[in-house]
Parts: structure tokens; C-alpha cells; sequence
């Protein structure tokens, strides 16, 4: 069923390019410059050729979209929708390309023109549609999804500016609008005709309709949503599914009586109101205005994407009895939860179903996704604000919430704890909904995203629900794609592994075994050392272009790339990172492994905590980079403005990574994946996957160190004073001091008094209490790095066992164990990787 005429091209190493295509694909770009750029070659600016050859690149995915669309509803297949509140897609350009089969010829053919591929991709910016590894696993999974030939729609928000711009101004983090969209954006097709009401607020009349009440919302405010669609390509152009973006707007943008009173601001202060819902993710929302706009976005964006695929279903079932069979709707997180309450008003208040019917439907349809266990993670909103944003939702919250409870009281009679813990309602807190609670009620499977989060779910934060609902709980760990993780990041590698194994390692990750063979062998591990030194030469380009700081590229390269947080534990690395400097001062002349400690990460703006932390390794890297006394043997750099962009740099360049969360906080991770397919070797607690990838790797392919889950429960029930440990510790009590007295910040003694502090009596995330395990287990990675032979041989075999780690495995899983949607049979890839071994 594929368009003939646009057949994808992947050549193998020599093969000739078809001169007719590559003279058709010039024919094009020129054309597109012209008609719809409007510039001629000579006049045309670097930014022309990169959106005309997108242009020219976009009518080809069209072509595949349109068609898989047209068969998949022909054939009636059950569809998939994925609704997230981030999608960290990062730049389509070369992906698109490489999944389409077209990167080799649009490159001749820009070269043909006098344009550099490389030059145009740097035009590209990253889009602004999430944070870190959910929006990501997003962007993987919606890739994946295309790969299998699942039809598929990811719902989200298109945000004008996204999270933020990161800028370090002497050491701190500042935040900036991230204007991605100031040039426009070739990939997305704005659909005018398809809006969307939301409405907000007002009040809801309860009426008599033959013998039943009938809830009448009467909303107070009304807001409209419009859908932008993104093709998402799958591996060689067999599928493609649609990204759609909602943005908002007012139904009445411009009060003309009150601008031509001169009211201008009056005028337009609805659409501004409206706009705000789509300015940026994750306002924040230490105000009350900013609480009411996180909950305005999530319903915005969850009421459009129910109404557009119930709209879709009609369109092609005509009835919505079998919803359930021909739809699936995955939660991605507790952003989405109020998908419960939406399907069940529009079923029972439009639709006029019953409410035990209305709920089987609702049930059936949705499944939900827990990425943390972390309590600010599981949401809860004031009930009071519901009441006042969305009346009819907490009515309905409130219905549920009778008969769960009634279930409740029949599982445990007259336990008046259990139902307060299984409540919808936190009564102890200040009667708030508990979103994470609503979204496991209301859906027929909620997963982790590791096997040890799973397990946690189930004995602790939803312990009682698993109770109440046995068998709801499963496990999907995260996986990655492939296709932008090691194909288009690491191409030298790439190219490796397709002289080694064969050009079937692009279609079926489990060829990358086939290495295992050679991770001993002396010329391979020489070509492999060489594609890591020229990746670490490119990373090193980029750091002395970015930050001036001259980083030698045969040095161990540590990296910790992720958002900030305390859980994540970036403080005990910098912690870590004072007490080697200490060391490397003391005897310089010492025997000391080169290390570069590379950092990257945005902390969420109001986080004031996590950008102390920030500070803090500016502050160090400061005093470390320029102390000659070290002799160069350790420098560290924080990168700014962390994206999907400067992470394809970044992975595979990285020699060691560092997974050091405390243990049983972390729900999986994918970073971890990516740097091991890469080659990094893992330093990590036994925390989210990296116990999967151990599992794999080998134990002896990996650094573990630190307390287990369980150790860390009990070490919190005996209390967060780190002193004894400290007091027994004489290197973690040096670089306390250190940090506590101000030698890396000498102009202001008292900055980081308060890290300190925590240090020494609120370990709650347990830096203290592992560092002198994580420090050993960094001096055992030293020991490593010094026989050459034996390092390679571990990074090779990290690399040759990570095809498990794909997230086509995953969303195989997903899509035979909770959506029940049959992955197309004629995907000549990807064999089941269940039961791939280590």
C-alpha cells in the first residue's frame, strides 16, 4: 500500500546514487525555494535552503502519511492515541531523512547546489515541547509506533516557548523564552478547520430527562483549540502517523467596541487569557495563578484530543459502543488523568449512555503510564478550584469516587484507614484530588517503566489500590530508538557495526550481538577506540567553541546528563568531583586517570534548590579549571541549554555514565540506555533500569555502588542526620567544609551554607550516606581505564547487549499486552526481543 512512486533509497557503502532521482530531488529543492520561499539560489540565505529542502522532504512523508491514514481506516484497525503533556522530538530534519531512506542522496544533492547538509541542520532549532526523559520517551515511543505500522496519534500542546532557554550568567541559571518558532516550522500543517470548544468555570443544572438526571453544563468561559499536525516517520518510510499539537485561542480574539474606545488592553485581554494556556510548559505554579493555568493546560489539551478522536471514531464506526475496541488511549504520566472524568462526560452528558455502561467504555479504553513515585510527581489540585475551573469534572470525581470507595468498604469493612488512603479525595491535606489516583481508577492497566518501579508501585505509592484492583498493575520498561540514538548520533559507529555485522544491524538491533565475538579482538577494538576519540574530538570542538574551556580529548569523559534534581544527586558528583581535586592537590604528581566531569541540565524555574546546585558546579569548575596546580588532570564544564541536539554530541563522546539516583526514586531512566548503546560504561545505583542493564551488560560491564531501595527506607525511619557517617568520612568531611566555608566562593562565604547543612543533618536523598561508596566505586573506574584493552573490551560488549533496550521492543509490549493492537505483519523487522539475552 505504499506510494510507488517515492520508493525509499538505503544504499550500501559504494552503491552508485540513481542520477535521475537525485536530478528530481534538486528540481524540487530549487523549486521550493522559489514558489515557496520566494527567494532566487543567489539571494537565498543559508535558513531558504534548509526550509525549502524541508519543504521538498515534507512532500515525500506526505505522500506515505496520507496513504497509511487511507489503508489503516480502511481496514478498520484499532488506533492508537498518545496523550502527553511533552514530545522532546528534537530536530526532524536528518531523522526524517534517514528514516526515509533519503539522507545520502539529499546530501549529494544539496552538495550539488554548493550547500552543506550539516550547515542546514544546524538552522534547525529543537522544538520547545518538553522538558527531559518523558518528553523524550515520547518522541521515541511516537517513532516506534510508525516503525510497527501502528496507527497512531500523539496528542499534546504546541507551546509558543516550551520549558526555557537556558543561560549560565556567572555561574547561575536564568531563564529565556525559547523562541523556536520565530522562524516558522516547515514540518507542521496547521489545520484551521478542525476547533475544538473548551469551556471553563460557569456551573452545572441538574435536570429530570425521562425518569434520569441530566447534568447541563453551563460553562463560564470558553476557549478554542486548534490542531497543527507533524508527521512522525517510521524506518523506512514504511508508516507514517501525525503529531497533533493543540494551540489556543478565544472564540472572540478582538473586543472591537473596546478598541475603538482606545481600551486596547480590555480589547484583547481574552485572547491573551487563552494564549497564556499554550505560552509555556510547566508555568510556575508556586502562585495561585499559576496552580489555576497547570490545570487549565491539562484539561485543554486532554478535552481536545477526546473530542477530535470520538470525532474520528464516529466518523468511521459510526456509534460509540465499540469504542474501546477500536480505540486505546495511553496516559502518558498523571498530566492526562482528567481523560477519566472528560470520557465519562461525554459519554453520559453527550451521548446520553448510562453511567455503569459509560464507565465499563471508559475503563476499557484508557490505560495509564507512572513515570515517578515521587509525591509533587502524583498530582493533586485543591478541590476548591476545581469547583471553581471545572464544576461538572468534580461532580463527576465525586460520583466515582462513592462507588470506588464502596468497593473499598466491601474488600475491608469498616477500615477507615484503607478507604482514606484509596480515596480520590485527600481529605487530610486539605481535600484535594488525587490525580494519580483518579487516572489508576480509571484505566484497565497502569504500568511502570521498569521492572524494579513496578514492583515499587505495587509496595508502595499504589500498594492499597493494587489491592483493591489485582491485576491492574504491569511493567513496560523504556526503551529507545535506535534510528536517532545510534544511526543518526554516532554514524561512525553505525558504520562500524555495519562492516562488523552486517547491513541487517539497521532492521534487527539483535545483529549488534554479533561484536560480541570481536570485543577481544586487537584491530577491532582499534577501530572502535577510533570512532570514540573522533566523537570525543567533536564534543571537545564544541566545549571550546561554547564555553572557552580547552578539554583533552583522550581524557575520561564522565558525564551526567538530565534534569536537575536532589533525587538524581548531581551534588554527589560535584561533592565527588572537590574531594578528587582535594586529592589530586595533595600529590599532584600522583598517578592520576585525566577526567573531564561533564554536566548538562535545566532545573525547573522555581526550583531555587536545584539551581544552587548549578551554581554550585560553575562555582567549582571556576576554581578547578583555572588552578595550575593540577596540572590539567581534571576540568569540569556545565553545558547550557541541554537539548535533544546537544545530547547527540554529548552520548557518543561519553566514556562514563553517571545513573547515581537514589535508589528506589528513579522509575527507569533512558539516558542510561542511549550512553550505553554508545559505548559509555555505567556508574550507577541499583535504581530504575540500570539493574535491567546490568542484568544484560554483565555485572562485571558495569560500576555499581550505594545503598539498595530497601536500605535507603530504613536508613529514612532512623532519621536524615548524616553526621556519624560524615564523622567517619575525613574526604566527605574536607569537601563539606570546603563547599560550607566558602573556598569556591570566596566573594560570598556563605552561598552554598545551606547544601552544607542538608549535607551534614536532612540527607534525605542519601549523598552523604553513599559517598564514600560512589567515591571507591569512581577509583575502581580509574583502575579500569588504565588497561586500555579491558575498558574497550567492556564498552564493546555494553554496545554488542543493548538490543533489548529498543523501544520497539516496548511498544511491541504496549501493543499485544494492553492496547491488544496487532503489530502489521508486513514489517519486515524486529523480531519479538522478549526474550533477548544479555
Amino acid at each position: 500500500m505504499q506510494d510507488q512512486s517515492f520508493q525509499p533509497n538505503f544504499p550500501a557503502a559504494g552503491q552508485p546514487i540513481d542520477e535521475l532521482a537525485l536530478a528530481e530531488i534538486k528540481g524540487t529543492i530549487l523549486a521550493k525555494l522559489r514558489l515557496a520561499i520566494g527567494k532566487d539560489a543567489g539571494m537565498a540565505t543559508k535558513h531558504d535552503w534548509y526550509q525549502a529542502a524541508a519543504l521538498a522532504l515534507r512532500d515525500r512523508i506526505v505522500h506515505r502519511w496520507l496513504t497509511a491514514e487511507k489503508h489503516s481506516y480502511d481496514a478498520g484497525r484499532k488506533r492508537v492515541y498518545y496523550l502527553s503533556l511533552e514530545f522532546l522530538i528534537g530536530r526532524l530534519f536528518t531523522d526524517a531523512l534517514n528514516n526515509m531512506g533519503l539522507l545520502k542522496i539529499f546530501e549529494v544533492a544539496l552538495g550539488d547546489l554548493g550547500v552543506s547538509l550539516p550547515e542546514l541542520r544546524k538552522c534547525e532549532p529543537d522544538a520547545a515541547l518538553g522538558n527531559g526523559g518523558l518528553g523524550r520517551l515520547a518522541a521515541c515511543f511516537m517513532e516506534s509506533m510508525a516503525t510497527l505500522s501502528i496507527p497512531a496519534i500523539g496528542y499534546g500542546i504546541r507551546y509558543d516557548y516550551g520549558l526555557f532557554r537556558q543561560i549560565i550568567n556567572q555561574g547561575w541559571q536564568q531563564e529565556y523564552p525559547d523562541e523556536w518558532l520565530g522562524f516558522g516550522n516547515p514540518w507542521e500543517l496547521q489545520r484551521p478547520e478542525v476547533i475544538y470548544d473548551i469551556n471553563f468555570g460557569g456551573g452545572v443544572e441538574h435536570v429530570d430527562d425521562k425518569g434520569r438526571d441530566r447534568a447541563i453544563w453551563h460553562p463560564g468561559e470558553t476557549v478554542q483549540a486548534i490542531a497543527y499536525d507533524t508527521p512522525i516517520v517510521g524506518w523506512r518510510g514504511q508508516h507514517v502517523n501525525a503529531l497533533r499539537l493543540w494551540s489556543a485561542r478565544s472564540p472572540d480574539p478582538l473586543k472591537l467596541d473596546a478598541f475603538n474606545k482606545g481600551d486596547y488592553v480590555s480589547a484583547s485581554a481574552e485572547q491573551s487569557r487563552a494564549e497564556a494556556i499554550c505560552k509555556f510548559l510547566y508555568p510556575n505554579d508556586e502562585s495561585p495563578a499559576g496552580r489555576e493555568l497547570r490545570l487549565r493546560q491539562e484539561y485543554f489539551f486532554v478535552s481536545a484530543s477526546l473530542q477530535d478522536l470520538i470525532k474520528r471514531h464516529l466518523s468511521s464506526d459510526g456509534q460509540l459502543r465499540s469504542l474501546s475496541s477500536k480505540v486505546a488511549v495511553q496516559l502518558n504520566d498523571t498530566h492526562p488523568s482528567l481523560a477519566v472524568t472528560e470520557l465519562m462526560r461525554i459519554l453520559v452528558d453527550l451521548h446520553n449512555f448510562r453511567w455503569d455502561e459509560a464507565w465499563k467504555i471508559t475503563v476499557a479504553t484508557l490505560s495509564y503510564t507512572n513515570h515517578t513515585l515521587l509525591p509533587e510527581a502524583l498530582e493533586t489540585w485543591p478541590v476548591e478550584l476545581f469547583e471553581r475551573l471545572l464544576p461538572r469534572h468534580l461532580e463527576i470525581i465525586y460520583r466515582i469516587n462513592v462507588q470506588h470507595l464502596a468497593l473499598a468498604e466491601a474488600r475491608a469493612p469498616g477500615d477507615i484507614d484503607f478507604r482514606a488512603s484509596v480515596s480520590l479525595i485527600d481529605e487530610k491535606s486539605g481535600r484535594r484530588v488525587r490525580m494519580g489516583q483518579l487516572a489508576f481508577v480509571g484505566s484497565h492497566r497502569i504500568n511502570g517503566v521498569s521492572a524494579m518501579h513496578s514492583d515499587l508501585m505495587r509496595e508502595t505509592v499504589f500498594h492499597d489500590l493494587n489491592h483493591l484492583y489485582p491485576g491492574r498493575i504491569t511493567n513496560k520498561t523504556n526503551g529507545i530508538t535506535f534510528r536517532r540514538w545510534l544511526m543518526l548520533a554516532n554514524p561512525k559507529l553505525t558504520d562500524l557495526l555495519r562492516e562488523t555485522c552486517g547491513d541487517a544491524v539497521l532492521d534487527d538491533p539483535t545483529q549488534l550481538s554479533l561484536i560480541e565475538a570481536r570485543a577481544s579482538d586487537v584491530e577491532f577494538q582499534k577501530k572502535f577506540r577510533s570512532v570514540k576519540l573522533h566523537n570525543k574530538m567533536a564534543l571537545a570542538r564544541l566545549i571550546g567553541e561554547r564555553l572557552g574551556i580547552k578539554v583533552d580529548p583522550s581524557a575520561l569523559f564522565d558525564v551526567q546528563i538530565k534534569r536537575i534534581h536532589e533525587y538524581k544527586r548531581q551534588l554527589l558528583n560535584i561533592i565527588e568531583t572537590v574531594a578528587l581535586y582535594q586529592s589530586i592537590k595533595d600529590d599532584p604528581d600522583g598517578n592520576w586517570v585525566p577526567r573531564v566531569k561533564i554536566f548538562a541540565g535545566k532545573a525547573a524555574a522555581s526550583y531555587r534548590y536545584a539551581k544552587l546546585i548549578i551554581k554550585l558546579i560553575n562555582d567549582v569548575a571556576e576554581v578547578v579549571n583555572n588552578d595550575p596546580a593540577i596540572g590539567g588532570k581534571l576540568k569540569v564544564v556545565f553545558l547550557p541549554d541541554y537539548n535533544v541536539s546537544l545530547a547527540e554530541v554529548i552520548i557518543p563522546a561519553a566514556d562514563l555514565s553517571e545513573q547515581i539516583s537514589t535508589a528506589g526514586m528513579e522509575a527507569s531512566g533512558t539516558g542510561n540506555m542511549k550512553l550505553s548503546l554508545n559505548g559509555a560504561l555505567t556508574i550507577g545505583t541499583l535504581d530504575g533500569a540500570n539493574i535491567e542493564i546490568r542484568d544484560h551488560v554483565g555485572a562485571e560491564n558495569i560500576a555499581i555502588f550505594g545503598m539498595e531501595a530497601g536500605d535507603v527506607m530504613i536508613r529514612r525511619k532512623q532519621g536524615l542526620d548524616a553526621s556519624d557517617v560524615i564523622r567517619k568520612s575525613p574526604k566527605l568531611q574536607r569537601a563539606i567544609n570546603a563547599i560550607g566555608t566558602g573556598e569556591f566562593s570566596p566573594g560570598d562565604p556563605g552561598r552554598f551554607e545551606s547544601i552544607a547543612h542538608a549535607l551534614r543533618y536532612l540527607d534525605h536523598y542519601m549523598v552523604s550516606a553513599d559517598f564514600d561508596s560512589y567515591y571507591e566505586a569512581q577509583r575502581s573506574v580509574d583502575a579500569r581505564w588504565q588497561v586500555a584493552p579491558a575498558w574497550t573490551r567492556a564498552s564493546i560488549l555494553n554496545v554488542a547487549r543493548m538490543a533489548w533496550f529498543s523501544s520497539d521492543r516496548t511498544i511491541r509490549e504496549y501493543a499485544e499486552e494492553i492496547w491488544t493492537v496487532p503489530v502489521n505483519p508486513t514489517t519486515p523487522l524486529l523480531p519479538n526481543l522478549r526474550d533477548v539475552a544479555g
